[in-house]
């Protein structure tokens, strides 16, 4: 920041002028670019604005028709302020007619009581002008330095604009070009408030460049954006005109951003990252207030305040996922699908990628419905459009609640739902906990150690009888059971010859002790199999 004409007062080489603000007093936070010695009239064409102009006054006219032409070029010209030395010129008091003219065209002007060194003061306001300027380049270095770290790191936008928000110690908000808040940090402040009619008060913010401060709403803006497509703006809400390292903050933060959303082509949209964002911040309870969510959501287009809430999951079949991190791509375009039939069906509501990058990682959707709407209804418009765009893909739906606080509540009955469709090969556009039957029922029981006990006793000696010479009779004995005991299809779909399937029936009779024509024996191993299914789901 350049110093001011108050700042310039203060130096100690000023100082021993005895310095007497006589005019503009109103002026002198006028920022000094540099000091300039002039004692000619007629210098005004050789300035170039923002100079504290330094004199004995001993050139000046005396008439006061060319006294007021004098300040009127002076400022005309954009210098800062004029300092004028007693003594040589004029005893102890400027002449009326220069008073009249500086107060007039808003120059401040300075007398300096006694005789100072002009080199002296010179020298003082250059070093203090070169000082701060180079603070302000290790400033800018600073932020250039954090900023590339955090593109280099892969930071996320959330990251980002919290960055923001610690270097600037103000209300930072990344929106859409709709208006819709991607991601914010308050600062320090109430979230809810800054976020309050978000979109209305955003409208009317336009700055007319792409850098800009609007003294309306005392916001710093700048687009964000890359290869001539902006997709964003980010915001600063200062309160007071911008610092140039204010305006170099956000413009280095912009850049991370566009940068990092043109490297990470297969990441999520910011949109699912924030909606995912909200989701998880909900189901860990990190908010501490729920009114907060309630501000994120509906700055985002998303009410939830007042409405019936569901949570549903989405994910591929197999247990694959239960074992690595699903592809990040497949999940990103799950989840750009699932937000578009969402859309579609007129549905508002949250959609991103949970876990991103672990082993339970899925697409979560938080739907908000109006109190008449029909749950049953909208479940079968959204799956319809899913399942015509993403194949083998299970939904689970959770209970309706009617608070913030009881998302997490639908949110993990939904998971458990999902946990046990994504084993079967069941049809259902989507799932909810009836559906699942005995299934659902053993998987919600499968930490129980009686339900494990019951595995053991029922299907121990086949297990142990698999594991030690490398068998299948266990998978022989599911195919038989979920072929409906029919011999010639469970052979089928094991691959194997009928004779060949039959006398590995016999083996599995003589391992179990146990007659596979009875039909009670053959619910109990059926039990006994779909238990053990879940047990090592869990554990997989």
């Amino acid at each position: 920041m350049l110093p001011t004409v108050d700042d310039v007062l203060q130096l100690d080489a000023v100082r021993r002028g005895q310095p007497h603000v006589v005019a503009g007093a109103d002026r002198t936070g006028n920022r000094v670019r540099w000091v300039h010695v002039a004692e000619v009239t007629d210098i005004a064409h050789l300035l170039h604005g923002g100079e504290l102009v330094l004199t004995t006054g001993i050139a000046l006219p005396d008439e006061p028709e060319r006294l007021r032409a004098y300040i009127a070029d002076l400022a005309e010209v954009g210098v800062s302020g004029l300092m004028i030395e007693l003594g040589r010129r004029y005893a102890t008091v400027l002449p009326p007619a220069l008073i009249a003219a500086a107060e007039e065209f808003g120059l401040p002007v300075i007398v300096l009581a006694h005789e100072p060194a002009f080199v002296d003061i010179t020298e003082s306001v250059h070093a203090r002008i070169v000082q701060e300027q180079f603070a302000e380049l290790r400033a800018s270095e600073q932020l250039h330095e954090i900023f590339t770290r955090l593109s280099v790191e892969g930071a996320s936008t959330d990251e980002v604009v919290r960055q923001v928000a610690a270097l600037g110690g103000h209300p930072v908000v990344l929106e859409n070009l709709a208006h819709q808040v991607l991601a914010a940090d308050a600062g320090g402040a109430d979230p809810a408030e800054l976020l309050s009619a978000w979109e209305t008060r955003s409208r009317a913010v336009r700055p007319g460049r792409r850098t800009g401060y609007d003294e309306a709403s005392g916001w710093l803006v700048t687009m964000v954006g890359a290869r001539g497509e902006d997709w964003g703006r980010l915001i600063v809400d200062l309160g007071s005109p911008p610092s140039p390292r204010e305006t170099v903050l956000i413009e280095r933060a912009a850049t991370t951003l566009a940068l990092g959303r043109l490297l990470d082509r297969h990441a999520e949209s910011v949109e699912r990252q924030a909606h995912g964002t909200i989701i998880a911040r909900i189901l860990a309870h990190a908010y501490s207030d729920p009114q907060e969510a309630a501000a994120r959501a509906r700055a985002l287009g998303v009410p939830l305040s007042g409405r019936r809430l569901l949570g549903a999951v989405l994910r591929h079949r197999g247990p694959a996922l239960s074992r690595s991190a699903p592809p990040v791509g497949e999940l990103s375009q799950l989840a750009e699908t699932a937000a578009a039939a969402c859309k579609d069906a007129r549905l508002a509501a949250l959609v991103g990628v949970l876990d991103e990058g672990g082993p339970h990682a899925r697409v979560g959707v938080l739907a908000s419905l109006p109190a008449r709407a029909d749950v049953e209804t909208a479940l079968t418009e959204v799956a319809t459009r899913i399942r015509k765009q993403s194949g083998d893909t299970v939904m689970a739906a959770g209970s309706v609640v009617e608070t913030i606080s009881d998302v997490r509540r639908s949110f993990l009955e939904a998971e458990q739902v999902a946990d046990v469709a994504a084993r079967g090969s069941g049809a259902r556009l989507y799932y909810r906990l009836p559906d699942l039957r005995l299934r659902g029922l053993l998987h919600l029981l499968r930490d129980d150690a009686r339900v494990q006990t019951f595995v053991e006793r029922e299907l121990g000696p086949l297990l142990e009888y698999d594991a030690q010479r490398g068998s299948d009779l266990t998978r022989i004995l599911e195919l038989y059971l979920e072929s409906g005991r029919n011999k010639a299809v469970a052979a089928q779909h094991a691959h194997l010859s009928r004779p060949a399937f039959y006398e590995r029936l016999r083996r599995i009779e003589r391992v179990l002790d146990a007659d596979l024509d009875d039909v009670e024996s053959c619910v109990s191993f059926h039990v006994a199999l779909l238990a053990l299914s879940s047990v090592r789901w869990e554990r997989s």
